[in-house]
């Protein structure tokens, strides 16, 4: 009870830092959703080769972008958790009666909130400029839990290079794989069309079964075929990132 309570009141810490820093609500909100009007109102026509032109556009590009707004917000954990290795504030909270996993908890726990908080509001937006899923409520929970378990997997990824790097910007800076990811995928237009060599990749990358799972419960209604695929990703890549993370986080503090 007293490590949850600990975890609650160093989420809360953080999540601080997240509503008083204006960059990070401009990088973690304003930025995927810009990103999703400019693809909407300057590459729609791109709608007519969706589907024989039955597939809206929007309707095809909203997991991607909120793929995008996680990869970008995750990135604030791997900050926050090395400016507190740099400035000795977690070999502080270290000597004070708190519990040990809280520390890096807290982190975790405010970056999942803040991401999902996040995405509610690109989803508004985009319900706002035309998106219309079809998904019923299971699937809605459905989108929800594997969006909660891809932002967990993602933010301890996040942790773990946060207690790896050297510096701030050098942090920050992994997400930028995760984003490139992001963009050779079906996230923002079929694979189809895409150079052989590159579509090779994009069709057996982590983050493509991960979209077009989102996709398939959000416009089709249902959970698709790559379902078991996008749940083994992030299912691995969050044991494989917390163990690292926490193995990490004992080599630099002890």
């Amino acid at each position: 009870m007293r490590a949850l309570q600990d975890t609650w009141t160093m989420a809360k810490r953080s999540l601080r830092h997240t509503v008083r820093s204006m960059d990070t609500i401009i990088t973690v909100a304003a930025t995927p959703i810009a990103m999703m009007l400019l693809f909407v109102y300057v590459f729609g026509g791109l709608g007519s080769s969706l589907g024989n032109g039955s597939v809206k556009y929007v309707d095809f590009i909203v997991p991607g972008i909120v793929a995008m707004c996680v990869v970008s917000g995750i990135a604030y954990a791997a900050v926050r958790v090395n400016m507190d290795l740099q400035k000795g504030i977690i070999n502080r909270f270290k000597t004070m009666p708190v519990a040990p996993s809280s520390i890096l908890g807290g982190h975790a726990v405010s970056s999942v909130a803040s991401n999902l908080f996040s995405v509610l509001l690109v989803i508004l937006v985009a319900l706002i400029v035309g998106f219309r899923p079809s998904a019923g409520i299971v699937e809605w929970l459905l989108f929800g839990g594997l969006l909660t378990l891809f932002t967990a997997a993602t933010t301890w990824l996040a942790i773990m290079f946060g207690l790896l790097a050297k510096t701030v910007e050098g942090a920050g800076s992994f997400s930028y794989l995760l984003l490139l990811l992001v963009f050779v995928s079906p996230a923002f237009t079929p694979t189809d069309g895409m150079n052989p060599v590159v579509r090779s990749f994009a069709e057996h990358q982590p983050m493509t079964p991960i979209v077009e799972t989102m996709r398939s419960l959000l416009t089709n209604g249902t959970i698709g075929d790559s379902a078991w695929s996008a749940a083994a990703w992030c299912i691995g890549l969050l044991v494989v990132s917390y163990f690292l993370a926490l193995r990490i986080y004992k080599r630099k503090t002890s």
